[in-house]
């Protein structure tokens, strides 16, 4: 018996075409390799990308992957994959269409979780400790969350770190600076807490540092996705009026997509 194929719109925050392209190719080749049979990933950018280290273009960047997540839910997507560990909006998101919607960080961090009790943070910039600081505790990780650290590496420089080289190794070699005070709190797992460095680190396999595992991000969004689609497929995820996530009113819709730029972008 021959499984329906499934169809899943991957929400990158990046430019897939020309700034950010030597990441977004890699992106792609990497979900080719790993997807089931049957299974494809159609990936979107935003432009302007995602490029200021700030709360706005967090929500900037969240209002369009609010709108294209309905647009994908009516153009017969099967699952959203936010692509980003931010995740601005998930719940507004996930208030507005019927399909899954998973989360890079989320569903990292409750896989690493799986792996083991303790967990590290490493980021890509200290702006945004504080702000994966709030979504540990949006998630109810407090306790199982040791620390957030931070590299400093901007978007443009990892797109060097794609291949092997120069810029690659300055990514392992401050990757691996900040996972020692997170060593020392007792982590077990260590989260690439973004797609960017997941991406370049995902190319050595298995990796562990000081005895912890690196997680790659990226395969664990890739194959839960996979999963909820199919979970949904057998067992309905329609919420109950009592769920966070309650839909809201035909008007109540309309009315969001016509004040927050009109008519939606046309999705194959």
């Amino acid at each position: 018996m021959t499984a329906d194929p499934i169809r899943i719109f991957w929400q990158s925050f990046l430019d897939p075409d020309e700034a950010h392209k030597p990441y977004v190719d890699l992106v792609r080749k990497r979900l080719a390799e790993i997807a089931d049979p049957g299974v494809t990933f159609d990936i979107v950018g935003i432009l302007p990308p995602d490029r200021y280290i700030h709360r706005l273009t967090e929500l900037r960047c969240g209002l369009v992957t609010l709108r294209n997540a309905i647009a994908a839910d009516r153009a017969g997507y099967d699952a959203v994959v936010i692509s980003h560990f931010q995740e601005p909006l998930l719940g507004d998101i996930r208030s507005a269409v019927d399909i899954p919607v998973v989360s890079l960080g989320e569903i990292s961090l409750l896989y690493a979780c799986t792996i083991g009790q303790k967990i590290g943070l490493v980021t890509i910039d200290p702006a945004f400790v504080p702000w994966h600081e709030e979504q540990v505790a949006k998630h109810g990780l407090e306790r199982r969350v040791v620390g957030v650290t931070a590299m400093r590496i901007t978007p443009a420089e990892f797109m060097s770190a794609m291949e092997p080289g120069p810029g690659r190794d300055d990514l392992l070699r401050q990757f691996e600076e900040q996972a020692r005070p997170l060593l020392d709190a007792g982590a077990e797992v260590l989260l690439p807490a973004g797609a960017l460095p997941a991406m370049a680190l995902a190319t050595e396999r298995n990796l562990t540092i000081g005895g912890a595992r690196v997680i790659d991000i990226v395969a664990v969004a890739v194959k839960y996705a996979e999963a909820a689609v199919k979970l949904r497929r057998i067992t309905g995820t329609e919420p109950s009026r009592r769920s966070t996530f309650v839909k809201p009113s035909p008007e109540a819709l309309d009315d969001f997509i016509a004040e927050t730029g009109g008519p939606l972008r046309e999705l194959g």
